[in-house]
């Protein structure tokens, strides 16, 4: 199933998301596969949860188009906490499907160690660096209601003020389904 991608302005984005119960009402191998479904629909390399207005604690990572054969990262976080951020500090340009048409510099450190389970429930603990631990910290922070533009200076942020409205009433361009809040 693909889910719309709720927009900027929508209050689950800004909840900390629940734990997900293992023997709970939720399947979660069949709301991992529709959460890849709707990332891959609108061209995303991750997506969580609440994304599709779901305030559970997945997410799910796809680096494969963006790294070199054999090295990408395609996974189900379930329950997920960083245990470690690491290393340099580095800016790269990072986007949001809830948030079309903006992409800005965000700074994060470049090694994470985290704690999840996957969509079998097995429990893991790793290690990531670069691009994949930046696909994860800009999702995990979704789990946490935080969004990428949360990382933005004050004086960024208000430049994008007027975008960020537009976004929210549904005046952007967009070619995936998406639900607004304020329509």
């Amino acid at each position: 199933m693909i889910y719309p991608i709720v927009a900027y302005g929508d209050p689950v984005l800004k909840k900390v998301a629940k734990e997900i119960e293992k023997e709970g009402e939720i399947d979660v191998k069949k709301l991992s596969q529709d959460m890849f479904d709707t990332m891959e629909k609108a061209q995303g390399v991750g997506l969580a949860a609440p994304q599709i207005g779901l305030s559970y604690r997945i997410f799910v990572v796809d680096t494969t188009e963006m790294e070199e054969e054999g090295e990408g990262l395609k996974e189900t976080f379930i329950n997920a906490r960083i245990i470690a951020e690491e290393g340099e500090e580095w800016s790269f340009e990072e986007g949001c499907l809830s948030i079309p048409g903006i992409r800005e510099k965000v700074k994060r450190l470049d090694t994470i160690k985290i704690e999840y389970f996957d969509k079998e429930w097995g429990k893991h603990l790793k290690e990531f660096d670069g691009l994949k631990a930046r696909v994860i910290q800009h999702e995990y922070d979704h789990i946490e209601g935080i969004l990428f533009t949360d990382h933005l200076s004050p004086l960024k942020k208000k430049l994008l003020k007027s975008r960020l409205t537009k976004i929210s009433k549904g005046k952007v361009e967009h070619d995936y389904k998406m639900k607004f809040p304020a329509t």
